[in-house]
């Protein structure tokens, strides 16, 4: 993301965005398929689900299907029109453009809260306000969930973003630069990771409690529970 925090909002949003997930490899595709899935144990029948950094809604129709009610927040206008399409024939999801660092929901007003993909750099916004913020909006026992890259997924990471640099979504691969979990391009674009450690450092003075999970040798979860 360029310094002014807006890359995925101004250049890798809409169709730009889906183009991202079209040509994902298949070891990346089964990283994403288990990111799903592990965000999908945690959700019952009937919770109300928040998700952070939506996109053009992704994975809101997995979610939809088992959760009461979908909503999704992101900054980019484009990727939301996007999502009001390809969702429109399901009921229980709602799509809104917010700051995930500035909710204007309630407090505890959803069961479970979700930023995956690595949302927690990507954002690049105040990664403790932005937990902080989830927890508020999270109900008494409910779960807030956090995902960033494996240090076992570093391959697999950097060829999904060179192919994306074929494509011309993103800027040339500066391989001078480029290492230890951090993928900088020619144009600005960085692209950093959250390590257990540093999950755990953030998490340290909130009302709950946080467990760091490796999924598919893929994922570094952060699983926190709100406490009652």
């Amino acid at each position: 993301m360029t310094a002014s925090g807006d890359y995925y909002s101004d250049k890798l949003s809409a169709e730009r965005l889906e183009r991202v997930y079209e040509i994902a490899p298949p070891r990346v595709r089964q990283y994403l398929d288990a990111e799903v899935s592990f965000v999908l144990e945690r959700v019952q029948p009937g919770d109300a689900v928040l998700e952070l950094g939506c996109g053009y809604g992704r994975i809101i129709p997995a979610l939809a299907e088992k959760a009461g009610k979908v909503v999704g927040v992101d900054t980019s206008e484009a990727s939301l029109e996007i999502a009001r399409e390809l969702l429109c024939d399901i009921g229980n999801c709602e799509l809104m453009r917010m700051d995930a660092v500035a909710l204007e929901f309630a407090d505890n007003a959803f069961d479970v809260v979700i930023c995956i993909q690595n949302g927690i750099s990507a954002f690049h916004v105040n990664q403790k306000q932005l937990i902080n913020e989830a927890v508020r909006v999270c109900k008494a026992g409910g779960s807030v969930l956090f995902s960033s890259y494996s240090e076992k997924f570093w391959e697999h990471r950097l060829e999904w973003f060179e192919l994306q640099a074929g494509e011309g979504l993103l800027g040339e691969v500066d391989y001078s630069k480029t290492g230890d979990g951090v993928i900088v391009c020619m144009d600005g674009f960085t692209a950093t990771t959250v390590s257990a450690e540093e999950f755990r450092a953030l998490t340290v003075g909130i009302a709950a409690r946080a467990e760091i999970v490796e999924v598919d040798e893929s994922s570094l979860f952060c699983v926190i529970t709100r406490q009652r």
